[in-house]
């Protein structure tokens, strides 16, 4: 309880350094635990992953290391160590709320179904129990059955911040932004660092159309988390509000973002998007070049595709660079509806160009 209540005092790992601490491995367990306090994970999971030489059997090594990757959206990993975890210790409850978690964003059902089933066997009256409970009915979409549980959970423990976190969600979800503010307030008012909360405060604010309240949220959360580019995300999106018109802030978050591995591909889109609208032709065709390198990549269509597709046959034809405008072309031939008879007439466009060049 000291360690934990030393970590708590800790805004950040210099603070610690200020610190005489033993010579112990104690030291290493708190130092560990407190690069993940202070979202620092991939330092966190270097020392977890030096502890376990030491500590092999240590449950609570594996499941701080299953944490880390989970922060670090390693889910495939995180996934993995709690299903070891759970062969070495069936009855564990501990930490599984977070496996629940994991199973949710996976959209694993069975799995989520099947851990719910248990650990409500298991000890059904724990607020972790409550909440992987709670996680499943929400995967179903029955939003008002997961508030019940989340509800239940806080029951057992008042500061349980899961719970209040997740039921934060589950009003988003509901459209119901001031229940959900009172949520994330309490999240927030139990522990400062929850980015979660912060991020929710500023996802409810943008629902009742108040984006400088939102704002205020995101950026606390991207303080929390430098590195994630959901955050920047979140806030570029605020920046491009009506109310506020700061498309240039937006840029800037867009690129922070895409510096940091947009695996969604959100920010690459805005930003073409952002060029094309202030009229920047060349920076709109380099950032749609690159995200239709990603969508590429990741063997993905939709709209995002065919903004790209379209913008670039366009940009080349009126660049005269007619072999690309044609490559372009005939790619968005292959998708149906306006886009398709679009290109079918810019293609025509561009044969007729090709045939006065000769």
């Amino acid at each position: 309880s000291a360690w934990q209540a030393l970590a708590s005092l800790c805004r950040n790992r210099g603070g610690a350094a200020g610190v005489q601490l033993p010579n112990h491995w104690a030291t290493e367990f708190f130092l560990a635990g407190l690069c993940l306090e202070l979202q620092q994970d991939e330092d966190g999971l270097a020392r977890l992953q030096e502890l376990y030489t030491q500590f092999p059997n240590s449950t609570h090594v594996v499941m701080q290391s299953a944490v880390a990757h989970y922060n670090l959206r390693n889910f495939d990993d995180a996934q993995a160590l709690f299903v070891d975890l759970q062969s070495h210790d069936e009855f564990r409850i501990d930490g599984m709320d977070i496996f629940s978690n994991i199973l949710y964003v996976k959209e694993c059902f069975a799995e989520l179904s099947s851990l719910a089933h248990h650990t409500s066997k298991t000890e059904k009256y724990r607020p972790e129990t409550c909440c992987i409970i709670g996680n499943y009915y929400s995967l179903k979409g029955q939003h008002e059955k997961a508030v019940m549980y989340f509800r239940r959970a806080l029951k057992l423990n008042r500061n349980y911040l899961s719970a209040w976190t997740l039921m934060g969600h589950e009003f988003v979800e509901m459209k119901n932004p001031a229940a959900a503010i009172d949520a994330y307030r309490r999240a927030v008012d139990i522990n400062p660092r929850d980015y979660r909360a912060w991020y929710g405060l500023g996802q409810a604010y943008e629902l009742i159309m108040m984006p400088y309240y939102a704002l205020y949220y995101f950026r606390r959360a991207t303080q929390l988390r430098p590195h994630d580019a959901r955050m920047w995300c979140a806030m570029g999106q605020c920046y491009e509000n009506e109310q506020l018109g700061m498309e240039d802030a937006a840029i800037q978050c867009y690129k922070r973002a895409v510096s940091n591995d947009d695996r969604e591909g959100i920010a690459l889109h805005k930003l073409a998007k952002l060029h094309e609208r202030q009229n920047k032709p060349d920076g709109a065709a380099y950032y749609y070049a690159l995200n239709l390198e990603r969508i590429d990549a990741d063997q993905a269509t939709g709209s995002d595709a065919l903004a790209a597709l379209a913008f670039l046959a366009q940009y080349y034809r009126d660049k005269g660079q007619l072999q690309l405008a044609e490559q372009f072309c005939n790619r968005l031939l292959d998708y149906g509806g306006p886009q398709r008879d679009r290109a079918a007439a810019l293609l025509r466009e561009v044969h007729s160009l090709q045939q006065h060049a000769r």
